[in-house]
């Protein structure tokens, strides 16, 4: 499984897709129980027109053959499976970014038999084992939390439909995070603080050094947004890099504040007292 987009709000996967179902007119007696037919077989025979309702891309992978498979049983079940590489949408709530949680989405049915000609069910039933992963399957931002499935029905303008649908719960590793944005802004903010102990007539230095760390901030700030969705809300990293400016900024402005009510206090800037008292009545 993967990768997942959160500017595309898609993921893609590669997985085996089976179907069963039994059509009684195929059953047959004989010494086998069962047969494996050519995939040529299937523009003869009657066979379900899947398709998958939040789909984006999808297809059939064909190298070296096309992979498919169709089994015919003697009672006339049939299993007609495929390798696909599917691409769905996933909508994504990306506040709590990067320690959010997101609930992907696929949703399979019918395209045109409405619920009276085809009703889709899980193998095994909503309780059952009918999506499994490949042992040791691993994503690089994400945890595989489950995947919950279950069958609905849904209505359309044709009338009611069979569904199922599986959600993909994913949990967001912040190991990256924690490395390329969370520790450099809280060591460029103590860095800030350094100008505390410089000479306050070392103006060039402090106003160099908080100049310096506010464009640091900037730079990563515009570097981990570059893989996000212009939402129309913050994130929480959003607001992170927000109270890194903030400290920032505020070491530039104690040492503006600092001297220039030292120079008044020692009398280096000259305050007209006249003026002061002009000041005073009015306010």
């Amino acid at each position: 499984m993967g990768p997942i987009s959160e500017i595309g709000m898609d993921y893609s996967m590669d997985c085996y897709f089976r179907q069963y179902w039994r059509d009684a007119r195929l059953s047959f007696a004989g010494p086998i129980n069962s047969l494996s037919l050519s995939i040529k077989m299937l523009e003869r025979i009657w066979r379900p027109d899947t398709y998958f309702y939040n789909g984006k891309q999808s297809y059939v992978h064909t190298i070296t053959v096309p992979n498919k498979l169709l089994r015919l049983s003697s009672n006339g079940d049939i299993i007609y499976s495929m390798r696909l590489t599917i691409k769905a949408t996933c909508p994504m709530e990306l506040r709590n970014f990067p320690m959010d949680k997101q609930s992907c989405p696929l949703i399979i049915g019918s395209y045109a038999y409405p619920l009276h000609s085809v009703v889709y069910e899980w193998l095994g039933g909503p309780a059952g084992v009918s999506v499994d992963f490949v042992p040791g399957m691993a994503l690089s931002q994400f945890d595989l939390m489950g995947a919950p499935h279950r069958n609905f029905t849904i209505s359309r303008r044709d009338g009611n439909f069979s569904v199922l649908q599986v959600n993909f719960n994913l949990r967001r590793n912040t190991g990256y995070f924690l490395i390329q944005v969370y520790v450099p802004c809280i060591l460029i903010v103590v860095l800030s603080w350094v100008s505390f102990w410089i000479h306050r007539e070392a103006t060039s230095d402090r106003v160099g050094l908080g100049i310096t760390t506010v464009l640091t901030l900037s730079t990563i700030s515009l570097d981990s947004r570059k893989d996000l969705p212009k939402v129309r809300h913050a994130t929480a990293l959003d607001w992170f890099l927000l109270m890194s400016f903030l400290y920032c900024i505020a070491t530039l402005l104690q040492f503006a504040a600092v001297h220039y009510f030292t120079k008044v206090g020692s009398g280096e800037i000259y305050v007209d007292e006249d003026e002061l008292e002009d000041a005073a009545r009015g306010a």
